[in-house]
């Protein structure tokens, strides 16, 4: 192309007063199969704006959307090319809307704001959201928890925050996580702060894992792990409880630096030590069966499930050297109660004193309760359970060598 020619295209473009780039308002003037003609109003120019630069719509019919005479702005696109350099251009609408809503989603990103979007279809790794211009939503960042099904999100409308933007390069990724964590945070923060670990309060079961049940408790979920569900042994949490079941659950730790407040549920009710131990007294005399011996002393069954130690020196006024020397396992015997501690689960006995106070008419001596009365089932506690401590063992021992 000459230079004059050359010349007159620039003067021609100068004439019309449109240029590629520029935002202009357009009148339909006809629609055909696959794109809409257009006039660029109070400049003589004509052009076209095909489907894909009207619509994201690839099978829409184009004349349910528009009809002569509409009018609208548009993005001059490009010059058409070829034997049509007589001024025609080429439009988009969506291009127009896509610069206008990455103008509007920078302000967002750069002021921390979150956007709502329309989730239109799924992709390999994630979810393709309409914010205005396409925008990626990856899978790891949907949720704080981990998603494998995609399909049920297509056509939500959720509210995201934006972790990266490009325009240039048409990137745009958003996240719903940072989302939920940040509500989550202050949601925990307001209900942490009304919460003291000691605290007995009603949730409802939100969700089951293998390892625990999650509970809302004022719209924030606490764990209570498997071991605190109940004192009975708990295979797996959904054995026993349902997602929407009211529960009543106690504090037992509450985190602030990781957000996470620590729950039970079997700590609201008596533990099994305490029910076997609730009508017994320090000072009360009974029947019991011995149920194991060891070099240390003697466990004498107190109620299904639940022994006392008699220590060796509590076994009789005479020397014991072994426990075995003067006791069988399965004998019945009868021994007082020197101590009950709840906290730590132990009952010290005593045969000897049992023994001492025998002939006192005035003792609170009693028969040894029967199975059926406050019966516990042996399962709520371990084989080694038995109310005592090794260091409070040893510390006779030393003590009655002195």
């Amino acid at each position: 192309m000459s230079e004059n020619s050359n010349q007159f295209l620039d003067a021609l473009k100068q004439m019309q007063g449109v240029e590629v780039g520029d935002i202009v308002d357009v009148e339909v003037l006809d629609i055909e199969d696959g794109q809409i003609d257009v006039g660029v109003e109070n400049a003589g120019v004509e052009g076209v704006i095909t489907r894909r630069e009207y619509t994201s719509d690839r099978n829409a019919d184009l004349r349910d959307l528009v009809k002569p005479g509409d009018k609208f702005k548009a993005l001059v696109l490009r010059r058409a090319g070829g034997d049509k350099e007589n001024g025609e251009f080429f439009f988009s609408v969506t291009r127009l809307k896509e610069r206008e809503a990455y103008d509007k989603l920078q302000k967002d990103f750069e002021d921390g704001n979150a956007v709502e979007g329309t989730v239109t279809s799924s992709v390999r790794g994630g979810l393709i959201v309409d914010v205005g211009t396409r925008g990626f939503l990856p899978a790891s960042l949907i949720s704080n928890r981990y998603v494998s099904d995609l399909k049920p999100y297509i056509g939500k409308t959720m509210k995201l925050k934006i972790t990266e933007i490009d325009p240039n390069k048409n990137r745009l990724i958003l996240s719903h996580k940072d989302l939920v964590e940040e509500e989550r945070e202050e949601a925990f923060d307001k209900v942490a702060s009304q919460l003291v670990v000691g605290d007995v309060v009603e949730g409802k079961v939100s969700r089951l894992t293998n390892f625990g049940a999650f509970i809302d408790v004022g719209g924030v979920d606490g764990l209570v792990h498997i071991s605190e569900i109940s004192y009975k042994h708990v295979d797996k949490p959904s054995d026993v409880l349902k997602v929407g079941q009211d529960v009543k659950v106690k504090v037992i730790g509450i985190d602030n630096d990781r957000h996470r407040i620590s729950l039970s549920i079997k700590q609201t009710e008596p533990s099994p030590f305490e029910q076997a131990t609730a009508d017994l007294n320090e000072g009360d005399i009974f029947e019991g069966e011995v149920k194991s011996l060891t070099n240390f002393g003697a466990f004498v069954e107190v109620a299904d499930g639940i022994q006392g130690l008699v220590h060796v020196s509590g076994i009789s006024n005479k020397h014991v050297d072994k426990p075995s020397d003067v006791l069988k396992v399965g004998q019945s015997v009868k021994v007082k109660v020197l101590n009950i501690d709840p906290s730590d689960r132990r009952i010290s006995l005593s045969i000897k004193a049992a023994d001492s106070n025998a002939s006192s008419e005035n003792h609170n001596s009693r028969p040894r309760r029967s199975r059926n009365e406050n019966s516990v089932n042996k399962k709520y506690m371990s084989d080694n359970d038995n109310g005592f401590a090794l260091g409070d063992i040893i510390g006779d021992q030393l003590k009655d060598r002195k």
